[in-house]
């Protein structure tokens, strides 16, 4: 977990074609995932809560059905638990429901509806951690903001040899709020699908001459 406020430190010197090789990557080789479609803040909290720990496949198929059960965050405010635990129901780790639908409640009752573009304030909200913070300040808001998950945080590790991978994810996020936006999620759909936990795919990584842990490989 980072602090709410990280410090900044200085950008490696290859950083920069580290993300023009990442943003080429990702704009060929992108998968078409629904709330990529989105910039409400309310549809993109709900896919957030409902990826931890959930398979991208599972998730596709309950988050369009969930919405049509709760298309606002009032109508998800107002519902019953057990309407909400039903409609959840598959998906597992239920209190990742609860603490969504305690958040709607506060956000309907306290902040008329609209979920903060600011960190810290959504950190306040039940469930959100600096990671869903970082989302949905950047993915609803296009705010230039780091959104480090554990995907992230392997590529960062591997490519830069870092172990302070929100300082340095601060350090490198694009300033302008949509490269932003395209950056995380570029990064987070490398980790993903390339730079696995197990058996990464380094000889077919975009930014493998970038890498520091490929470098330690073939040398």
């Amino acid at each position: 977990m980072a602090p709410k406020s990280t410090p900044k430190r200085s950008k490696p010197k290859n950083v920069q074609g580290f993300t023009r090789k990442l943003l080429a990557w990702y704009a060929r080789s992108a998968r078409d995932l629904p709330w990529r479609r989105t910039r409400d803040a309310y549809r993109v909290i709900v896919s957030e809560f409902m990826l931890q720990q959930t398979q991208v496949a599972r998730v596709s198929e309950f988050y369009p059905r969930f919405l049509k059960r709760f298309p606002t965050i009032y109508d998800l405010a107002k519902a019953k638990p057990k309407a909400v635990r039903e409609a959840w129901d598959g998906l597992g780790y239920y209190a990742r429901a609860s603490n969504l639908h305690a958040l709607a409640r506060v956000v309907g009752k306290t902040m008329n509806g609209k979920l903060p573009d600011d960190t810290e304030a959504l950190e306040a909200l039940p469930g959100v951690g600096p990671y869903t913070a970082g989302a949905v300040a950047c993915f609803a808001y296009e705010r230039p903001v780091p959104a480090v998950d554990t995907n992230v945080k392997r590529v960062l590790e591997r490519v830069f040899k870092t172990k302070d991978v929100w300082g340095l994810a601060a350090a490198i996020v694009p300033k302008d709020g949509k490269r932003a936006w395209r950056f995380n999620q570029a990064m987070m759909e490398l980790g993903a699908l390339v730079c696995t936990a197990r058996s990464p795919k380094c000889p077919k990584c975009p930014v493998r001459n970038e890498c520091q842990y490929w470098a330690r490989k073939v040398n």
